[in-house]
């Protein structure tokens, strides 16, 4: 078996299937099968921005033992061949007569038996990327073999992030860190908000991010209404507050944080509710652990949002964070996910600064086994000023 492959060496893909075996073997399933880019990349390597395209779907399966198999068009198998992956069966896609289900039914009936169970992720934060008649077809042609609900089983296991992993996300929220500092280089009074957009991400892809997989943020008086808009070509004036936040990507892995920037003196409601974020943020960066709750979390944030005499801001304050822009568990208040070390997450609080006006924070951490770990470089304790 080679011992190398893409992005990691082979070994890791390997450990993180024994994982992922053993975590079958405690739920009663006999093979997975994963069908989305994150998933399959987590157990192959296999990584490509050619999921961008709903043509063609791709399958792994992950038998309770061996190897897993991979069920993908013909145009991956030459990228798929780099990865530790041996056993690959391949049909031309797209092609309206055979959308690989035959080629996808004989692999499952290859490592099951006739009364298995086949997990297939189907809970909050998953999705199935292939058609639903295909689906259908497929529960069809695998009966008496079931296909179950295996949610937990994946995100148990890649909730816990290795080594490797974490020293992709500290690598890709450095480079993220780079060009925040460079914003006020081209950030400045007159320029329009779509113009810092863009020349932010250019500023991500030249410290060394693959691609830029999401960039939003907001810039308005005082402070901001919303935290997803598009940028518009309204110009930066004096009194504003801008905000931007990235995922940007490297090695498949994401980055999640924002920084805030005032430009021209800021005003003493922004000035406080951005101290107030930071203190907050500073506090429970040293309070939380694991064994507490997503929901524990949540309320350390509020709580500490009140002692700083800020107003918390609804919604969820952070989530995790690893081969997408978002994973479980969300810091909300309903989410009582057990925080575990190796969990990489985002701590996200927003403060309400007026009606319709809000800051929202961010960095990025990992659970060690006593403490929280800085992942992100931190924020500036005083929000940065960009001179008219």
């Amino acid at each position: 078996m080679a011992d190398r492959s893409l992005i990691f060496p082979a070994d890791e893909y390997q450990q993180r299937t024994a994982r992922l075996q053993r975590s079958m073997d405690q739920n009663g399933i006999d093979a997975l099968l994963l069908t989305t880019a994150p998933d399959v990349f987590y157990v192959t390597g296999f990584l490509t921005r050619f999921w961008e395209s709903p043509a063609r779907p791709w399958y792994v399966v992950v038998p309770s033992h061996g190897e897993p198999i991979a069920v993908i068009p013909t145009i991956g198998a030459d990228l798929i061949q780099r990865t530790w992956i041996k056993d690959i069966r391949t049909w031309q896609a797209p092609n309206p007569r055979e959308s690989g289900v035959a080629l996808l039914s004989d692999a499952l009936r290859d490592v099951v038996s006739e009364r298995g169970c086949i997990g297939v992720p189907m809970g909050l934060e998953t999705q199935l990327r292939m058609p639903l008649a295909d689906y259908f077809e497929l529960e069809k042609t695998v009966t008496p073999r079931t296909l179950v609900d295996a949610t937990a089983c994946v995100q148990r296991v890649r909730e816990r992030k290795s080594e490797a992993e974490i020293a992709k996300l500290r690598h890709i929220c450095n480079v993220a860190g780079q060009a925040f500092d460079t914003v006020p280089s081209f950030a400045a009074t007159g320029v329009g908000l779509d113009q810092v957009f863009a020349e932010f991400q250019i500023a991500c892809l030249c410290a060394g991010a693959d691609w830029i997989s999401y960039v939003a943020g907001a810039a308005g008086q005082g402070g901001y209404g919303d935290v997803i808009s598009p940028a518009d070509a309204r110009p930066l004036v004096a009194g504003d507050v801008l905000m931007l936040d990235t995922g940007a990507v490297c090695d498949g892995y994401f980055c999640d944080f924002d920084r805030n920037y005032a430009i021209g003196p800021p005003g003493d409601a922004a000035a406080r509710a951005y101290d107030a974020l930071w203190q907050a943020t500073q506090e429970v960066l040293g309070t939380i652990t694991p064994g507490q709750r997503a929901c524990d979390a949540h309320q350390m944030l509020c709580d500490a949002l009140v002692r700083q005499g800020a107003e918390p801001g609804g919604g969820r304050l952070g989530h995790g964070l690893g081969l997408s822009l978002t994973e479980w568990p969300s810091i909300s208040a309903v989410d009582e996910t057990e925080l575990v070390e190796g969990m990489v997450l985002t701590l996200e609080p927003s403060a309400i600064i007026a009606p319709g006006k809000i800051m929202v924070h961010e960095e990025v951490v990992v659970l060690r086994s006593d403490k929280a770990e800085l992942l992100s470089p931190r924020a500036p304790a005083q929000m940065p000023v960009i001179l008219p």
